[in-house]
């Protein structure tokens, strides 16, 4: 897996001690959970799958509305993926940087995202679209709403991989005070219902190097966007 040409990661498996991590979920609202490790047992499968995913449609930085380059690396799989540019932001079922489809989403990243979804109380949640972002060190997202698809009955279920981040999980106002929640390699967050249009954002990731991932973040965003 790759943020660019230039920068490898390494693969390998997640350690021993990773998966006798004790599960627990916390609590962030009414309807919204960090499931502590929840992907650890996943990941073995699901790596190779992202691998593939990226050698299809690279990391690239996009350009947002107001011609600012985003400073996280993005990709995307699944009937739809996400783009901004110029003209806005939205979802699109073509690449527009290879002009093809976006590759197929993954089995294991489906199931993944259902088994999430289910066990945060949404059940019959079916992801058309995985928004993968990239972070390196000092990469950041601002504080935003997930609001460009066609239905908010779907929950979000937002996986995180390699380095630690710290996840602003804010109100329904971008002036809200936010949580700052810590995330770890294989923990999965779910919102929905009445904190589906939450504001949440990434603050800038810190130096480090993770022993599967190396210098990176990696984080799969599953959504129903059609």
């Amino acid at each position: 897996m790759r943020c660019s040409d230039t920068e490898p990661s390494s693969l390998g498996l997640f350690s021993e001690s990773d998966l006798q991590q004790p599960a627990r979920s916390d609590a962030l609202g009414p309807q919204a959970w960090v499931l502590r490790g929840f992907a650890l047992p996943w990941i073995e499968r699901l790596l190779p799958r992202l691998d593939e995913v990226l050698a299809a449609a690279p990391f690239r930085h996009m350009v947002t509305p107001g011609g600012f380059s985003m400073s996280v690396g993005l990709s995307s799989c699944g009937q739809w993926g996400w783009t901004t540019d110029r003209s806005g932001y939205r979802y699109s079922r073509i690449d527009p940087q290879s002009l093809r489809p976006w590759p197929a989403m993954p089995e294991v990243f489906r199931q993944l995202a259902e088994a999430a979804a289910d066990a945060a109380g949404f059940s019959r949640f079916t992801p058309d679209s995985c928004l993968i972002n990239c972070y390196r060190p000092g990469a950041k997202m601002s504080l935003h709403q997930d609001k460009n698809e066609h239905d908010f009955n779907a929950p979000i279920v937002s996986l995180s991989l390699g380095l630690p981040a710290i996840f602003l999980f804010g109100g329904q106002q971008r002036s809200d005070q936010s949580q700052r929640v810590p995330l770890l390699h294989g923990d999965v967050v779910v919102w929905g219902g009445v904190d589906r249009l939450r504001y949440h954002g990434v603050l800038p990731l810190k130096d480090g190097n993770h022993p599967q991932l190396g210098q990176q973040r990696i984080n799969l965003t599953f959504r129903l966007a059609g």
